[in-house]
């Protein structure tokens, strides 16, 4: 799960294997695979960069990884 935090400024975690796309318009908008739609303050490549670090932390803690 990655932290984000809305446009209200309330931090929350996401699921990210939940996201389905990601808009950047004059803030950012997730849609999710329900195709509920969240509001956030950060931008795509933020939110890729955070989904990265979350993955490759899981990855290195299974046996075998770097």
């Amino acid at each position: 799960m990655i932290q984000l935090k809305s446009v209200s400024g309330k931090e929350f975690y996401l699921n990210n294997d939940l996201i389905f796309k990601i808009e950047r318009d004059y803030d950012t908008l997730i849609t999710l695979t329900d195709q509920k739609t969240i509001r956030v303050m950060e931008t795509p490549d933020e939110i890729t960069q955070k989904i990265i670090a979350f993955k490759r932390q899981i990855y290195q803690t299974l046996p075998g990884g770097n």
